[in-house]
């Protein structure tokens, strides 16, 4: 084995050791009260209402995909930030700068064709009133 793995090793066992360490001493030293009051489910500071079963109307899962799909809108935008200048210019960069003469409007004519497409999804989605939470 080489000795370049070594620290890492060295890191990885000493965070396994402390996370079993942790999760020992938690259980050894932990008093367990059960009452019904900590026996419910609580989030964010909210009180429980109704059962944890009940049904979902199919709004809440449409805005769901609708907050996915414009979300990994975002996820593409960030390479083509990152390339945007190579994909902007017709020759290689040249110590990361494009020559005058050679810059181009494809870089930036890509996202706009893809923007007006989410555009127009987002507008017939708006139109269908898919949107509309009553």
């Amino acid at each position: 084995m080489s000795r370049a793995y070594l620290p890492v090793l060295m890191l990885l066992g000493f965070v396994v050791t402390n996370a079993i360490l942790i999760v020992a001493l938690s259980a050894l030293t932990m008093r367990s009260r059960p009452t019904p009051v900590k026996q419910n489910p609580y989030e964010s500071g909210m009180p429980t209402l109704g059962d944890a079963r009940e049904r979902f109307s199919v709004k809440f899962y449409l805005i769901a995909i609708l907050f996915i799909i414009f979300d990994i809108e975002t996820v593409f935008m960030i390479p083509w930030g990152v390339y945007y200048r190579q994909l902007s210019c017709t020759v290689p960069l040249a110590r990361g700068i494009c020559p005058a003469d050679s810059v181009s409007f494809f870089g930036l004519g890509e996202m706009l064709v893809f923007m007006v497409i989410l555009f127009i999804g987002l507008i017939y989605v708006w139109k269908k009133g898919a949107l509309q939470w009553d």
